[in-house]
């Protein structure tokens, strides 16, 4: 152990003769502990909030999603399709087709996706497990699955055959409308099921059988909009983009997950940040006792010093003597508190004491970066807050 690092350790684990510095001391540690402590649990609900938020577009949104560059659809040979087949990091992909219909209930009318799905669908998104009502779809039907919403919307029950659900599509191409027949495809369909997300999510789709949906926009049978899919664990992300395009000749978008719903990540993030940035600044706030505990230190032993630098310490390593000081009680007031804040949130994950309403917790995430953030910030702010405080020792402190 070096001179100021056995000097500075020695001053930790000693009292001062004055109680008042004692008690600054104490503080300034309290303060340290306090403050890893509650940005450690406010990151660890955000992390869980961010989740919390992200689950509902998981549900519904693929992990990859191919959409044409030239146009609305794009066609997928058997070729293509063999070659898809082939990219090992991926697990299932689905063909789709999105587009916005008009859907006429009674005498209630709502304008909103039509999303038409191959039979894999479900394997790429886990849509079933978000039913609410009824069951899924049989393919190369009429039958369709729709929001919570939209059924709110139109007082829709299941099964009821006395008023039908009808879909009309502008129909393609060009010439005068004389009725309503010229202007629309049209075709009824038989809510099956209902499933439920969120509020913004329950309104947005229509699900139905691919086939349908190519009928009602005169799309041939490879005629997609889109592809989902569904990655393998540890698949490589990257090495799937470059195949999709080298197979459709880069005429296609390839779309992660947080890429379709790039608002709603850049604000979580940015509530994030903003958080971080709130607490940090509360943790400078109580550097600043450690700062003053720092100083108070120094000049209660301004005599030990004058008796060290006489004996040829140097002044740097002097200052060095408290600079290790600030940074030691930094260093295990961290640690005391970040130990708190994990248990808070390991309790609150097992027991679930914080309850949002009766049946859901308040969701919290332990993850190793929260770990490491919050140490980096307590141990740079420490060591800035100790470099300021032990900058104090001079040559002209000691005459």
């Amino acid at each position: 152990m070096n001179f100021p690092l056995y000097i500075a350790h020695r001053y930790i684990r000693s009292n001062s003769k004055n109680s008042a510095i004692n008690i600054i001391n104490r503080i300034a540690s309290m303060g340290i502990i306090v403050g890893a402590m509650a940005l450690f649990v406010v990151l660890s609900v955000f992390s869980g909030l961010k989740d919390f938020s992200l689950s509902f577009t998981n549900n519904i949104d693929p992990d990859l999603k191919i959409s044409s560059t030239l146009g609305k659809s794009f066609e997928v040979t058997s070729n293509q399709e063999d070659q898809i087949k082939k990219i090992s990091g991926i697990a299932s992909y689905s063909k789709i087709i999105e587009e916005r219909v008009l859907f006429v209930y009674g005498d209630k009318q709502e304008v909103t996706y039509l999303k038409g799905v191959d039979t894999k669908f479900t394997k790429v998104n886990p849509i079933v497990e978000s039913l609410y009502n009824g069951q899924w779809f049989e393919y190369n039907t009429a039958q369709v699955v729709v929001g919570y919403g939209l059924a709110q919307k139109f007082s829709m029950g299941l099964l009821d055959f006395n008023t039908n659900l009808e879909i009309f599509v502008p129909k393609p191409g060009r010439g005068g409308i004389n009725s309503a027949d010229d202007a629309f495809n049209k075709t009824v369909a038989y809510p099956i099921g209902v499933y439920a997300i969120s509020e913004d999510l329950d309104s947005k789709y229509v699900f139905a059988d691919l086939r349908m949906a190519q009928d009602l926009l005169e799309y041939n049978r490879n005629q997609v909009t889109g592809i989902e899919i569904k990655e393998k664990s540890g698949a490589d992300e990257q090495d799937i983009y470059s195949q999709l395009n080298t197979i459709f000749k880069n005429k296609i978008t390839v779309k992660n997950r947080a890429q379709l719903n790039e608002s709603l990540y850049k604000m979580l993030n940015t509530e994030n940040i903003a958080v971080y940035l709130i607490f940090t600044l509360v943790i400078i706030i109580a550097l600043f006792n450690l700062i003053g505990a720092l100083i108070m230190m120094i000049l209660d032993k301004k005599g030990n010093l004058k008796t060290l630098f006489n004996l040829g310490v140097e002044i740097k390593n002097l200052r060095k003597i408290f600079l290790l000081q600030g940074a030691l009680l930094s260093l295990f007031g961290g640690i005391i508190g970040l130990t708190l804040g994990i248990l808070i949130v390991l309790l609150q994950q097992h027991f679930e004491w914080i309850m949002i309403t009766p049946t859901l917790p308040y969701p919290v995430v332990f993850s190793m970066e929260n770990v490491m953030i919050v140490m980096g910030t307590i141990i740079t702010l420490g060591f800035i807050a100790s470099l300021i405080a032990s900058s104090r020792v001079s040559k002209n402190l000691l005459k």
